[in-house]
């Protein structure tokens, strides 16, 4: 079967395409035929062997945490009615995905609705479950004001749409006309934070925001501190600027500002399952939408991934199978 490996720490070149033989369900797992296979951004900082958090897969190894597809081969313990189900899941071990097929754990499969592809599915795989979860947390309110960090992405834009659907008043932060475009078409208000003083026009004209969330950390996450309320929520998930924002705790209570730290993702396995499934049954019923950027072949992995760091993606980006 065809699959990428990453065959040592680099940029997107060491993305090499080859073959492997067919894996094996184990107990308790399935093979799943993948249709899609999506990208987050950790698995671009993962091949260049710098990790916000996960610990770093030995090369060569397969990358790709995330899939859709339909379920080929079953192993012992696993009821054969899976058989030939359309799913989206975590794959075993979160490494494997950039594959024909792949394995996954049968407790870790989502069925996937009626009137929902496939592409949709695996946008909404992490994306989607994370997003519930960013935002449950938060406690988002009619009438909050919030800013969303990296708005166009495939995670930031489905913030940025249960915001709005809560009745919020949103503003989401982005680089780039293309993207500032795509915020503006969900209902946003959209902000340049690549210009200087980003930060403060925004604090200037809606007096602060109740609830930050943070998916860029570096220097503009500490800006973004500092648009924060009196009161208000920080919400930190990633750290694509390279180190994620920590906010001392002395300085949060002076302003009586509640951060979760990024150290929030840890406890998000309980309940992900529930939250895919939430993500996936709202998509299909129309109430939000993943934005898909790009699709590329599978052999395209190192495109895929150079395009991903160079910020030139609006959504998430996939590989087709």
């Amino acid at each position: 079967m065809k699959v990428v490996r990453v065959t040592r720490f680099g940029g997107p070149e060491v993305l090499v395409a080859g073959e492997a033989p067919e894996p094996a369900a184990g107990p308790g797992q399935v093979v799943v035929a993948v249709a899609v296979a999506e990208i987050n951004f950790v698995e671009t900082q993962l091949r260049r062997g710098i990790t916000p958090g996960p610990p770093l897969p030995e090369p060569p190894y397969v990358p790709g945490g995330g899939v859709a597809g339909r379920v080929a081969a079953i192993g012992d313990g696993v009821a054969p009615e899976w058989l030939g189900r359309r799913v989206t899941t975590g794959t075993a071990g979160r490494l494997g995905g950039n594959a024909e097929r792949a394995v996954a754990d049968v407790d870790d499969l989502v069925p996937v609705p009626d009137g929902l592809d496939l592409a949709e599915a695996a946008a909404l795989l992490h994306d989607g479950g994370t997003a519930l979860g960013l935002f449950d947390g938060a406690g988002v309110r009619a009438g909050d004001r919030v800013l969303v960090e990296a708005a166009a992405g495939g995670l930031g834009s489905l913030l940025v749409q249960l915001a709005l659907s809560a009745g919020a008043r949103v503003v989401g932060a982005a680089r780039g006309e293309a993207k500032l475009a795509l915020v503006r078409e969900l209902g946003a208000e959209a902000v340049d934070y690549s210009e200087p003083g980003w930060a403060k026009r925004v604090l200037d004209a809606t007096g602060g925001f109740d609830v930050v969330f943070d998916g860029v950390g570096g220097e503009i996450g500490r800006e973004a501190f500092g648009a924060t309320a009196r009161g208000g929520r920080f919400s930190v998930h990633g750290a694509s600027a390279g180190a994620a924002t920590v906010i001392p705790p002395e300085e949060a209570a002076e302003r009586g500002v509640t951060v979760f730290g990024i150290e929030q993702l840890m406890g998000f396995g309980d309940g992900a399952k529930e939250r895919v499934r939430r993500a996936l049954d709202a998509a299909a019923a129309g109430r939000i939408r993943p934005v898909i950027g790009r699709r590329l072949p599978l052999e395209r992995a190192a495109d895929a991934h150079a395009a991903m760091e160079a910020r030139s993606v609006v959504g998430k980006t996939l590989l087709v199978v």
